[in-house]
Formats: structure tokens, sequence, C-alpha cells
């Protein structure tokens, strides 16, 4: 184990899903004095694990884990909560002399926590969302977000039309306040000293990569996982339902594809998904040291993350 850390430092481990993220973080345990802070959207879910690439029950015994399993299926969980929640986290890691490893695909999770984004505390309206989501099933998301782009062109510039959820946000905030979200949207810098790594893989190394993940999420009782939170009385039109994984095993419990059809559908959609993430990623924050984790990296991303936490404690 390293020293016990006096400093303010936060280490940020991001990148595609399945590129392997958890496991460096894990590997990383052994040589430092880390805990992890999740920066998955997916994973403050309770009861959906197989799905969300859930670090297993032993894994957290090894290293402790925050912001995971924080609501039930049917909550609803804001992005300001969760950047209040990550930085209680955060300083409670480092009120320990331990070192916070901000790990995760989330690029907005990451970057509320990074960037210290002021989000609207706007509450969720149930009815208004209601009626947008029904907007977007009659009329299309293009034209949803064409209205988005009406009210808020900078918003609308960074929010795929595809990502349905975000664009509704967006006009909810919009039309609650009367100003757009991106005006809103200001940035007041956490008082941390930040070390930006990112995991990248050959393309068709990562695909290859998540077939198999998909593939052992499924022997693992994915479709079990589902039915079961079925049964628990979680509907497949809730929005953590929407997830990869979760949005195709649920077509096929509606009988819309086979079950073949739908772990197609799976592979597919995550990676077009891996797609995007690194899209976000190098767009948005230039300042990330990448690692294409084909080759042995693990010393070097060590030595960095020694040199990083040696300087600021």
């Amino acid at each position: 184990m390293g020293p016990i850390c006096r400093g303010r430092p936060l280490v940020a481990i991001v990148g595609p899903t399945a590129v392997g993220k958890t496991a460096l973080s894990l590997r990383l345990a052994r040589d430092l004095p880390v805990e992890v802070v999740s920066a998955d959207s997916r994973q403050i879910y309770r009861y959906m694990d197989i799905g969300t690439a859930k670090p297993s029950v032993q894994q957290r015994q090894q290293v402790r884990h925050h912001l995971i399993d924080v609501v039930d299926p049917d909550e609803t969980f804001t992005l300001a909560q969760y950047q209040a929640l990550a930085y209680s986290a955060i300083e409670n890691v480092l009120s320990r002399g331990s070192i916070p490893l901000l790990v995760g695909g989330t690029g907005l999770y990451v970057k509320a926590v990074l960037e210290g984004l002021d989000i609207p505390r706007v509450p969720p309206d149930p009815v208004l969302r209601a009626r947008l989501e029904a907007e977007a099933n009659s009329q299309g998301h293009e034209h949803l977000h064409e209205r988005l782009r009406g009210l808020d062109p900078a918003a609308a510039a960074r929010i795929d039309a595809r990502n349905v959820r975000r664009v509704i946000r967006a006009l909810e905030v919009c039309i609650h306040t009367g100003r757009p979200i991106s005006g809103l949207q200001a940035k007041s810098a956490p008082s941390y000293s930040i070390l930006r790594l990112g995991l990248t893989l050959p393309r068709k190394q990562l695909y290859a990569r998540i077939d198999q993940r998909v593939d052992s999420m499924m022997d693992a009782g994915l479709l079990h996982e589902v039915q079961s939170l079925v049964k628990r009385g979680y509907g497949l039109d809730l929005p953590s339902m929407s997830g990869l994984g979760y949005r195709q095993i649920g077509m096929y419990l509606r009988g819309e594809v086979s079950l073949e059809e739908a772990v197609a559908l799976i592979k597919r959609h995550t990676r077009r998904f891996v797609r995007r993430q690194a899209n976000w990623f190098r767009r948005d924050d230039p300042e990330i040291s990448w690692f294409d984790v084909s080759a042995p990296v693990y010393g070097d991303i060590l030595a960095s993350v020694r040199r990083f936490v040696a300087a600021k404690c």
C-alpha cells in the first residue's frame, strides 16, 4: 500500500463500456489506498446487478465502493442528487486519508463532478414528462429535439436527438424556468487536484469484448433478473428499465422479438453506445490522458497515479 494521503487529489478513470475500468480500479487498490466513487447512471439502481455490470460483492469487499445501489428502480434520481452525493462521498474518502477514484462511463456524471456544474434545481414534472414522451412517440424524437433547438440551441447542439430523456429534461428546465438550461449550467470548479485517465481499445477488440460480456450476462441470468424486476412490480416502461440489456430483454418479454434477436440488439446497441461515449469524452475533456489497454500499460498508469499523488500529498 502507498502512503496515507492528506492532500485533496481526485483521480478520474473514464472510458467506454467494457473497456476495463472496474478491473483497473481493483488493481490500483492492491497498490494504493483508494476507494471507488461510481460514475455510472445505471449502477445506482438496486436489484439491477447483471445488466449494469455492477462490481460483485467480492469485489466490493476488496475495495470500498460508493454510489452503488442508491435508489429503487422506480425512484427518480437527478443529476443534482448524484453530484451532491458524489461530493459527499469524495469528502468522506479524503477524510480517511484515502484517494478517491471517480470511475465510470456516464459522461454527464463525470462532468458534473469534475467541472462543478451548477445544476438547475428544477424538480421532475411527471405530467409534463409524460406529455413530452407522448409527443416523441407520436411525432418522433427529431421533432422533440427540434423543439429544444428553438428554445435552447446550445443545449440541442450538445444533446443527441436519440437521447429522449435528456432532451425532455432540457425542455422541462426551459419550460419551468423560462430560461435555457445551457444558460443555467454555470460552473464552479471543485477544490480538488484532478488527474484524468482514459482507457481505450481498438474498436475491433472492444466490440469483441462487448459481445463476450453480453453472452456472459445472459449466462449469469440477465433474463431472470429482468423477470424478477417485473415480478417485484417494476414496469418495463420505467426510465431505469430503458438501459442497455433491460430494454431489449423487455422487448422479448413483450413478445416483440425472439430471445436471440434481443441478445443481438443488446450487442448492436452497446456498440453504438460506446461510439457515443468515445466521442463525448474526447470532445468534452481534452485533459484526459489516454491509455490503450490492448498493451501492458498498467505500470505506466500506476506510475502516473503515484507521481500525481506524491505531488499532491
